[in-house]
């Protein structure tokens, strides 16, 4: 499955029917294994994650305005 997202990604496509083909046997494949998506962090956790981005982010901007 991962070998037909690379294709996507670095194949040239003669044209876009064929394009459109590879991309519809990716979904078809994924569609075939798939399974529900499982957070691994809490909301708690990624809210406290993307505060100190913010707060890293604030700092640099200050830093550049100097």
């Amino acid at each position: 499955m991962a070998d037909n997202c690379q294709a996507i990604r670095r194949d040239t496509f003669g044209s876009v029917r064929v394009l459109i083909h590879a991309i519809s046997s990716y979904i078809a494949s994924w569609n075939e294994n798939s399974a529900p998506f499982e957070w691994a962090a809490t909301a708690d956790e990624i809210i406290a994650k993307v505060a100190i981005v913010n707060r890293d982010f604030k700092k640099l901007l200050a830093c550049n305005l100097q």
